[in-house]
């Protein structure tokens, strides 16, 4: 399934998701155990062990009628509001939280995961790997480890490149597979192409929103132009598995599916947001990032904001916070912070920000050596937040190194919502009357045009349909 996410168009180096990838995690891109554990680091197992254990058992019966019958496949639900879902090496199946919002019953939820189980059955994950192709997965990987935009954006404009070669068979592939394994279990393989069409739909909305601003946005399934449920192909590759013979039917399992998502959150999960030790924030200037793992950090002395130290005290990070300018942050290092040479320069932009980072070398008069000093520039509203990582002697510089790029990309303006505490919204499920309209439910939830326009896609009737009395239909509020 492809990623669906709110960023602009970016274009960089058709590898650089892939190597980005393998140079922040110094492991190879074919290890899915890594990658389990660096995603892990910044985003979450959703936590709602009934959704989970559905999700695996599903999953488990999707492989066992699929090629790789009897192979260990881990599948995860990620605390993640966006429509997603992806597959990595070793077997590992992701299924972002976000999906299940528009998932409307428990068929349609099969299809997805049957998608993704397809993708490793059919060898696209060691394909895509092997040939260093930037894809949406290598991509959604390497932003999440980076918490960069810019990363993702690379995969995807390499990536929606390669639309009409290998993504497009590859997907359509995955799509003949995966409707196979619903035939084989008893589903109704055109649940596949309904749950693909709402996808689409949102693609469509997502798109118009973002022209009204002056954005672009990805292409939903790296295939369609059209809508799925006039694609050709799409529906001929999926009809071939209605020739199945299979020993038994089942429904749609919308009921049980209902009961297992009421309340189910939408959009952020407030509730979630434990604060790490490692995490310095700023209430009044809205401003926060963490430490690495085991660091501690203290408020530092003027002009500096804070200040961290690793657990052998021999590498430091800190941040001071000075007044912007009209300049760029490359130009601000250089003329604000009179530095004379920066080294492996680059632009950066955590949480969608302006930022520039690189290396500056100077000579220590009294040790008669060369230090290095991770230094980094971003700027949010009037303000620059400058960062300098350093370490002492016999420390590893390049491993440290690391930790503080780690750091310094995850800060981020804290929102309103965070500061205020605000509850998430949620799924609720309801019976439509014969004056139900979506136009009657905004008023009655106070909601936005576009949250209209979300309703409709969440509920299969965008752009214009609405409820028939009896038809049970999906909201979300607090």
């Amino acid at each position: 399934m492809s990623v669906i996410r709110n960023f602009k168009c970016f274009a960089k180096i058709t590898v650089f998701a892939t190597a980005f990838l393998a140079s922040q995690t110094g492991l190879s891109v074919s290890s899915g155990q890594k990658q389990y554990e660096e995603l892990l680091k910044r985003t979450p197992l959703f936590n709602d062990p009934q959704l989970t254990t559905y999700i695996e058992d599903l999953g488990a019966e999707v492989v066992s009628v699929s090629e790789m019958a009897g192979e260990k496949f881990i599948f995860s639900l990620l605390d993640d509001p966006a429509l997603n879902a992806f597959a990595t090496a070793d077997n590992f199946v992701y299924i972002n939280r976000g999906l299940l919002n528009y998932v409307s019953n428990e068929a349609q939820l099969v299809s997805v995961i049957a998608h993704e189980v397809a993708h490793v059955t059919r060898g696209h994950i060691n394909k895509q790997s092997k040939s260093g192709t930037a894809t949406q997965v290598l991509s959604t990987v390497a932003a999440i480890l980076a918490n960069s935009n810019e990363v993702y954006e690379a995969g995807m404009a390499y990536g929606n490149s390669k639309v009409r070669s290998m993504g497009r068979n590859h997907e359509l592939e995955a799509d003949q597979s995966g409707a196979e394994y619903m035939a084989k279990l008893g589903y109704d393989v055109d649940q596949m192409i309904s749950m693909l069409s709402i996808m689409k739909d949102f693609e469509t909305l997502q798109k118009d929103q973002a022209k009204r601003r002056g954005a672009i946005r990805p292409t939903y399934h790296g295939v369609f132009a059209s809508h799925p449920r006039n694609d050709a192909r799409l529906r001929a590759v999926v009809s071939r598995a209605k020739k199945l013979t299979i020993d038994r039917t089942r429904g749609n399992g919308a009921e049980k599916y209902r009961a297992l998502t009421q309340n189910l959150i939408w959009g952020e999960n407030f509730l979630a947001k434990d604060i790490p030790k490692e995490r310095f924030s700023d209430l009044t200037w809205r401003v926060r990032f963490d430490y690495p793992e085991g660091w501690v950090h203290s408020r530092g002395t003027a002009p500096k904001a804070t200040v961290g130290h690793g657990p052998d005290r021999l590498s430091t990070l800190s941040m001071s916070r000075l007044a912007r300018t009209a300049q760029t942050p490359e130009e601000y290092l250089y003329n604000q912070l009179n530095i004379s040479e920066i080294k492996n320069g680059e632009e950066i932009a955590p949480s969608r920000l302006k930022g520039f980072t690189g290396l500056v070398s100077s000579y220590d008069e009294i040790k008669k050596e060369q230090s290095i000093t991770r230094v980094a520039v971003i700027y949010y509203k009037l303000s620059a937040y400058v960062f300098e990582g350093k370490t002492d002697d016999g420390t590893d510089f390049v491993e440290q190194d690391k930790l503080f790029l780690q750091a310094i990309n995850t800060f981020r303006p804290i929102s309103q919502a965070e500061i205020a505490g605000q509850k998430p919204q949620r799924i609720h499920y309801v019976q439509a009357t014969a004056n139900t309209t979506f136009d009657g439910l905004a008023k009655a939830f106070s909601l936005s045009k576009n949250d209209v326009d979300t309703l409709r896609v969440i509920n299969g009737l965008y752009p214009s349909g609405e409820p028939q009395a009896g038809e049970i239909i999906k909201v979300f509020r607090q």
